[in-house]
């Protein structure tokens, strides 16, 4: 395993890992429909107990996402996680608030209200995909900082990387498409949230409700997926030379797309899973199973985005500022001895995998009803 490997290697496990996270944000999807899909106190602690069985492997993937970006690429998450954290503690914080709301809503003593809480997990809803999104489409867009590998010898401010502003992050959102693709994530999780409790909630009226809900989110969905899709296809991106230059080239991700026959063929297997999963509900009242066809097709279509941004010779966290500061697998990964280690170590990840799928099994083996939710003490 040689050193390019490695940090290819670890771009496709970030990749894979990013993929995972927006697809187990159906749960915050779900959580955004709380009131718009239960219109009584026994439908809304149906829908809140078909996601609170799920959210910490939400939690858990979004940890374990950061992690890994930490481990095999420091300066991103030095220049990113140290430079724009307002926009990273805004994510933080909304995951807080879901975490707070399942656990807290039906303690005895709660003066605030289930409902208050309910809230917090509608806002955690909307607001934490809508900033992933943001943030991940600065990988296409950019942000605005520097990069001073020569300052680590700086003895009184060894401080190499450095934001070009005071917004500290919250300028992604004046980029409108970051703005876009943040949209485009937040209605996709919607989307799967509701084939999610589709599947999970055994109750006609919550489906037929759920089913007329997919109808809009689908809809929105798609118009700000296929406007960014097309925005990054057609504007020039950021080129990265084999002596490290970086430089603009027109077509850049259209180029990635056509250049890399097999994660093109990865993406568009992953949009038409994600359009079959959802057309098959849309079209069939009785079918129960989209989520599996739009869940893989989500993990696939995002690891091929974070592909088409890191590989084929692309600065996969550009700089506005200097573009020469800009991020790639090859310039901001760790030392081999670091990757090979981690690399030993993610052989262990299809057991975790088995394990999920295990613990998710033996969770759904029964669908939520109003009888369970009416008869059971255990439920959020």
């Amino acid at each position: 395993m040689d050193y390019i490997f490695l940090q290819q290697y670890w771009w496709f496990i970030v990749s894979l890992l990013g993929g995972l996270l927006v697809f187990l944000m159906f749960v915050q999807g779900a959580n955004a429909m709380i009131f718009s899909v239960g219109k009584t106190e026994e439908e809304r602690s149906m829908a809140v107990n078909s996601t609170g069985r799920k959210w910490e492997f939400t939690f858990t993937a979004l940890v374990t996402f950061g992690g890994a970006f930490f481990a095999s690429f420091p300066l991103f998450y030095s220049t990113s996680f140290g430079g724009a954290y307002w926009l990273w503690i805004l994510i933080l914080v909304s995951f807080v608030f879901q975490a707070v709301s399942y656990e807290f809503q039906t303690k005895p003593g709660n003066l605030l209200g289930r409902n208050t809480f309910r809230i917090f997990l509608v806002i955690n809803g909307c607001l934490g995909p809508f900033l992933i999104g943001a943030a991940v489409a600065t990988f296409f867009t950019g942000s605005d900082f520097t990069v001073d590998k020569d300052a680590i010898g700086n003895g009184v401010a060894p401080v190499i990387s450095s934001w070009g502003n005071g917004w500290h992050g919250l300028d992604a959102l004046a980029n409108p498409w970051n703005i876009v693709l943040g949209l485009a994530v937040m209605f996709l999780a919607q989307v799967l949230g509701l084939l999610y409790m589709t599947g999970n909630i055994d109750d006609d009226t919550l489906r037929e409700r759920m089913r007329k809900r997919l109808w809009a989110s689908s809809a929105f969905f798609l118009v700000f997926f296929v406007a960014f899709l097309v925005h990054i296809m057609t504007c020039p991106g950021y080129a990265a030379s084999q002596d490290g230059t970086t430089v603009m080239e027109p077509f850049k991700y259209w180029h990635n797309l056509t250049g890399m026959p097999a994660v093109m063929a990865v993406f568009a297997a992953g949009v038409l899973a994600v359009l079959y999963g959802i057309a098959r509900t849309l079209a069939c009242g009785k079918y129960r199973r989209g989520i599996w066809w739009a869940g893989a097709g989500t993990v696939l279509a995002v690891v091929s985005l974070f592909l088409i941004a890191g590989y084929n010779g692309t600065a996969y966290y550009p700089s506005t500022a200097d573009i020469q500061s800009s991020l790639t697998i090859f310039n901001s990964s760790s030392s081999p001895f670091t990757l090979e280690v981690m690399t030993y170590v993610s052989f262990i990840i299809p057991f975790v995998l088995a394990y999920i799928a295990y613990a998710w099994r033996a969770m759904d083996r029964r669908p939520i009803t109003r009888e369970e939710i009416g008869s059971t003490d255990d439920k959020y």
